[in-house]
């Protein structure tokens, strides 16, 4: 694994958990953790669980002992690192965003479609995809329950910036994430509209704004890749703090999105709402354990509150009996669980790098759009 901050932990503790409670075809060993400070890496791996570290990441490519890359970096690292890896013969777990451009996004899936020719197979870490309530949610719509999909409400809602003086980190600097909540957490707004509906967004009107747009450098100065001139105490805000957009879908419905690091109040309220011909579901993953499900041929006009803790539903018969419910970290097991039983059996993990590669042309066509008076911009 090549990282170890807030997401290598989340995978660390899927590459634990996932071998205890399924059986997976094959058995994931934690051999080497790769970062950049010898001792802050070496701390990590021993409280993450990992064999052995290293400080440069080109060094795991040709080890015979690795099999599998797992990129849990900034941005604008995973491209370098994702084609080295798939092309050196490794299979590769790559964190959202795919990348940070467009022309990155689409290097790597001609690396994945290169490697997969070789049997070599590659993801990328749309990680609520593996919620149980959101797979049932799919498989709703997939069935047909909701009839013809006429709108999609998407919300991705957290209050982590709000406070004018919480420090400048490598997410607010373009160069290093690309986009601020836009690509942060709008990406997996988008992938999962087109998940649970089955459509693909094909045209956005956007707006995309930054409220703060100076920061204080965290104390002891610029980290995570940052760079300032000697003694600034502060630094730009470069990503939009705030993106929103109308949506066309593939079926043709309308969608509405929001995604925002500052709606006061709201921690991870990631929001789903999908109304059909026949039916509506809704989700919200401050509540992740219940899927709201209305029937339009029940006598009994109301909303159904299904609790998403039954051994039938997606996932759960592996975890606790009914009623207990699951965390935000038993999505990543889920994730490993997935990806090791299509590595073994030979097949294309979901979501692909092509998976990625779309989420990245809405996100692409947003900033268009926004940059052009929200004009109505094909996705594409």
């Amino acid at each position: 694994m090549v990282g170890y901050a807030f997401m290598g932990a989340a995978h660390s503790q899927a590459w634990r958990t996932a071998p205890r409670f399924f059986d997976l075809p094959l058995a994931p060993r934690m051999r080497v953790l790769a970062g950049r400070d010898p001792g802050a890496v070496k701390a990590a791996a021993e409280r993450l669980g990992w064999e052995q570290t290293v400080t440069g990441w080109p060094e795991l490519l040709d080890r015979d002992d690795v099999d599998l890359v797992d990129i849990c970096t900034p941005g604008h690292t995973h491209a370098e690192i994702a084609i080295a890896a798939l092309d050196a013969g490794k299979h590769v777990l790559c964190e959202k965003p795919l990348a940070n451009t467009l022309a990155e996004a689409e290097a790597m899936v001609a690396a994945a479609e290169r490697a997969a020719a070789r049997g070599v197979r590659s993801m990328v870490g749309f990680t609520y995809r593996r919620v149980p309530a959101v797979q049932l949610a799919r498989q709703l719509v997939a069935d047909g329950r909701l009839g013809e999909i006429r709108h999609v409400r998407v919300q991705y809602l957290q209050d982590w910036l709000v406070d004018p003086q919480a420090p400048l980190t490598w997410r607010l600097d373009k160069q290093l994430a690309g986009s601020g909540a836009l690509g942060d957490i709008g990406s997996h707004a988008v992938d999962l509209a087109q998940f649970v509906t089955g459509q693909a967004l094909t045209g956005v009107a956007a707006a995309l704004e930054t409220f703060v747009t100076e920061r204080p450098y965290p104390a002891g100065g610029p980290t995570g890749g940052l760079v300032a001139a000697p003694g600034d105490t502060t630094g730009p805000v470069t990503v939009d703090d705030a993106a929103v957009f109308l949506a066309r879908l593939s079926g043709g419905g309308l969608g509405v999105f929001e995604a925002t690091r500052f709606a006061t109040g709201r921690k991870n309220a990631l929001r789903i709402e999908v109304s059909g011909s026949a039916g509506s579901l809704a989700f919200d993953f401050e509540d992740m354990n219940v899927l709201q499900f209305f029937d339009g041929q029940d006598d009994v006009q109301g909303f159904r509150r299904v609790l998403v803790t039954e051994p039938q539903h997606p996932y759960i018969a592996a975890w606790w009996p009914a009623g207990h419910g699951l965390g935000y970290e038993h999505a990543f097991t889920h994730q490993v669980v997935d990806l090791v039983g299509a590595i073994a059996a030979g097949t294309d993990p979901a979501p692909s790098f092509a998976d990625g590669l779309a989420v990245q042309r809405v996100l692409d066509a947003v900033e268009r759009s926004a940059a052009d008076d929200s004009r109505w911009t094909a996705v594409g």
